[in-house]
């Protein structure tokens, strides 16, 4: 029989079979031997230790008992549905509760046998339980694997451990996989780099990670794992990037004309901030080196993003080329084109604007201006990247809210010209540092962290329920004082029922508190028909209402400059990016705008760091940063970029020293050796070129 590998199909592993390799193919995704070693322990217990049941609290993490399962029987019913079973050693009695796979349970549990159990304790009117405890039969003589006292706990679900493939069964798999073809596994990294950087060797890594003789080893081989993934992310992106500017070659522009000079000088509403000046300094620069820009220009809700866009696109118009702009929805490209339309007014140069709703015969004129060069700027949505759709000479194009568009419709863009356009790419969301190196580390990184002049920083104070009064007697003040008032409250996808109840409530305190005729309230919830929710949007915006009241955010997307209040009610059931962009709909004016977060009196841990957070600081960059800490890298880039995200091992909330060893460590190898040619390298550029799909120019993320 052939040699086993890494790429070996995970049927062929003895003790799987085709029936458990469909399993592990559908549950973990596993479909190769190496696959499954990179499923890797995501904790380690300490088998030689075990808990009485007197001894077990709730504020453990995990806790390993040895008893006798006394009895089992199945309570409630439908939904309700659970199998409850007494547990006891000589100190003590518990109850172990499964709520999935009943039947199966019902027909392996052994009621009288003894077992060796391991789960969370928790606490319920002064009676410990264990809920889905990891059950094993005590056997005196067992043989055990590895080292007893980190024993690795791996990633299950309920259909596996049916199939017998538990973290124990998953434990057996490992050792038979690491037996079989640990020997043939060879290394990945040049041995420059391995001794550079104080690594192990691939092989122990594997060995160390899955059964470690002691703590030392395990934090080698973690160290090392880690450290290889974030190198490979960055040698593609980084690799990907010198491509672009070795390949694709970018039109010049090199003179700043007249145009852009008369804006500057004659229609620029309020000085520019030394960031954006910054900015606009960037972007000119990398349009004059002869290469085609990718720039990521990242700022808050506010910072003056569309202005510098506006002023790019006017260069390449100065220097004889068309700009396009392209948002994700009808809104917001209608919101940049009313607002860029008003900045330019007439006579400076020709901009339209094309949506999926604009009429056929509008089409028409617009597709012939661009063709003929008379329309200098489109703004639009996806509709920017049909077919019919040619430039006479596209240089430049923005892309706004970057995460919502696909790399095949970006690509789109580019194949408008012969020479790829100038691309840059605008998004409000600030991300954090380690997250843009991964997700964006082929694009050159602008940052704007200055608001306009004139705005006042919005105060932003915490407050319980107890404290209500004081916040009616604040909304009366400012009310007084002819400003607005939001209150939001949070809905959850779950509980649309709950949060009716919650705004209905919420508004019969705020009726007794804001009466007729004195003031008058808007209402806005997901439940009303669109035209009355526009209305309502309507009369808060021409200030027929003061206080807006609603449970959706989206809707909350106008501007209304009059608005200076902000309370969010049960503040402690939203994440922290979504209090920040709350946040951001007021102190639009130059009045001084206030966020009230109220909440419950009881918080959990992370409750209460969000909201200390949202207190103490305005910067979107270090909220991004307390998130990704709060909420790991999956749930904050929302949409993942191509995969690049899908990471086995590295976390971008904690590894943020290891991604910057690795990618100056890949910045320096291109520098030394761009080609990669060296002998030592050869490793390296092996897995560029066959491991990876090949790269094309028009990938960004």
């Amino acid at each position: 029989m052939a040699e086993l590998s890494l790429i070996t199909p995970i049927e062929y592993l003895k003790g799987v079979g085709p029936q458990k390799a469909d399993l592990l193919k559908k549950e973990l995704m596993v479909f190769s031997i190496g696959d499954l070693l990179q499923c890797y322990p995501f904790r380690y217990i300490d088998r030689t230790k075990f808990h009485k049941v007197r001894e077990l609290h709730a504020d453990m993490i995990g806790a390993q008992v040895l008893g006798r399962l006394i009895s089992l029987q199945e309570v409630g019913e439908k939904r309700g549905r659970r199998l409850v079973g007494q547990f006891r050693d000589e100190t003590g009695m518990m109850e172990l509760v499964w709520f999935q796979s009943l039947t199966w349970l019902k027909k392996t549990l052994q009621v009288g046998s003894a077992y060796i159990i391991y789960g969370k304790p928790s606490e319920f009117n002064g009676n410990i339980s264990m809920t889905h405890p990891e059950m094993e039969l005590y056997q005196q003589q067992a043989k055990k694997i590895g080292n007893q006292t980190m024993q690795p706990v791996y990633s299950s679900t309920e259909k596996l451990k049916k199939a017998n493939l538990d973290s124990r069964g998953i434990q057996k798999l490992q050792e038979t996989a690491l037996m079989t073809v640990l020997k043939g596994v060879a290394e990945t990294l040049p041995a420059y780099l391995m001794e550079k950087h104080q690594l192990i060797s691939f092989q122990q890594a594997l060995l160390g990670i899955h059964f470690p003789q002691n703590e030392q080893i395990l934090k080698q081989s973690i160290r090392r794992l880690k450290f290889e993934e974030l190198f490979f992310i960055q040698l593609k992106l980084l690799r990907n990037k010198q491509l672009n500017t070795q390949k694709y070659k970018g039109h010049r522009f090199d003179q700043v004309g007249e145009k852009f000079n008369r804006f500057f000088t004659e229609r620029l509403p309020f000085p520019l901030t030394n960031a954006q000046k910054r900015v606009v300094k960037e972007i000119r620069l990398d349009c004059n080196t002869g290469a085609q820009m990718n720039r990521l220009v990242q700022g808050d809700v506010g910072s003056g993003k569309t202005v510098v866009a506006l002023m790019s696109m006017l260069l390449a118009i100065d220097n004889g080329f068309q700009a396009c702009m392209m948002a994700p929805t009808e809104i917001l490209a209608t919101q940049h084109y009313h607002g860029i339309t008003s900045l330019l007014g007439e006579d400076i140069c020709k901009v339209r604007l094309l949506t999926g709703s604009t009429p056929t015969k509008v089409r028409r004129i617009i597709h012939q201006e661009l063709e003929d060069g008379t329309l200098d700027i489109l703004i639009g949505t996806h509709a920017l990247i049909e077919d019919k759709v040619k430039f006479k000479n596209i240089g430049f194009v923005v892309i706004d809210e970057q995460h919502r568009f696909g790399v095949e419709q970006r690509a789109k863009l580019w194949r408008k010209n012969i020479i790829p356009p100038h691309m840059l790419v605008m998004t409000a969301t600030p991300i954090p540092r380690t997250l843009a190196m991964t997700m964006y580390g082929d694009l050159d990184i602008s940052i704007i962290d200055e608001l306009p002049a004139g705005r006042k920083p919005i105060k932003t104070v915490h407050f319980f329920e107890n404290q209500r009064l004081r916040v009616f007697g604040f909304m009366r003040e400012e009310i007084a004082k002819g400003r607005q008032v939001y209150i939001v409250y949070p809905l959850i996808k779950e509980s649309e029922k709950l949060d009716l109840l919650y705004l209905e409530a919420g508004l019969e305190g705020l009726m007794r508190e804001f009466p007729l005729p004195d003031y008058r309230i808007s209402i806005v919830h997901g439940k009303m028909p669109v035209k009355d929710k526009d209305f309502e949007m309507q009369r808060f915006i021409k200030g027929e209402t003061q206080i807006m009241v609603a449970t959706t955010v989206i809707e909350v997307g106008v501007n209304v400059p009059n608005a200076s209040v902000m309370v969010i009610e049960n503040s402690e059931r939203f994440g922290l990016s979504q209090l920040h962009q709350l946040r951001g709909r007021v102190g639009r004016g130059a009045e001084q705008s206030f966020c009230i977060l109220m909440s419950g009196d009881k918080l959990s841990k992370e409750g209460r760091t969000r909201l200390e957070t949202m207190v103490r600081t305005n910067d979107g960059f270090e909220i991004a940063e307390v998130d990704l800490q709060l909420r790991g890298p999956g749930d904050i880039s929302g949409t993942q970029q191509s995969g690049v995200l899908d990471m086995k091992i590295a976390d971008l909330a904690k590894d943020q020293a290891i991604l910057t060893e690795a990618r100056q460590s890949v910045i320096q190898l291109f520098q030394e050796d761009p080609e990669l040619g060296a002998p030592e390298n050869r490793l390296l550029l092996n897995y560029i070129q066959k491991g990876q799909p090949s790269i094309s120019w028009n990938k960004i993320s």
